[in-house]
């Protein structure tokens, strides 16, 4: 069965930094382009980052630009969410998100199909 695992979601204080993972089980990440998003409550879920099959080319939402690096680490099948000088309101559940993806194609995607659990991330002091 495919999956995404996600771990290292917790509570941060405002500045602090974590570090998200998103685990492959049951297929190769790196056929694969892979993005991260969040809700938080009373809130539509919102695109944050991917990195396409391609090259690793990484997008970002202009929120977290120069404060989250996306990356992925094939050998250890997990693509990781970086994230540093966390604020109040990157308060949310953190989701990765799987695409297959031709290998060329430096693009995000526009729909995924396959997502992790979700793991929350608290930043509050």
């Amino acid at each position: 069965q495919l999956q995404l695992v996600q771990s290292g979601g917790g509570l941060v204080q405002p500045g602090g930094s974590l570090r998200l993972s998103c685990a492959a089980a049951g297929f190769a990440l790196d056929g694969y382009a892979i993005g991260w998003f969040r809700q938080a409550p009373g809130k539509e879920r919102e695109w944050v980052s991917c990195i396409s099959r391609g090259n690793g080319r990484t997008y970002y939402t202009d929120s977290v630009k120069g404060r989250f690096t996306i990356s992925r680490d094939n050998d250890m099948n997990t693509v990781y969410l970086q994230m540093n000088s966390l604020r109040p309101e990157d308060t949310a559940v953190y989701y990765c998100a799987s695409k297959a993806a031709r290998l060329y194609d430096t693009n995000c995607p526009t729909t995924y199909d396959y997502w992790g659990p979700g793991t929350q991330v608290t930043v509050s002091s």
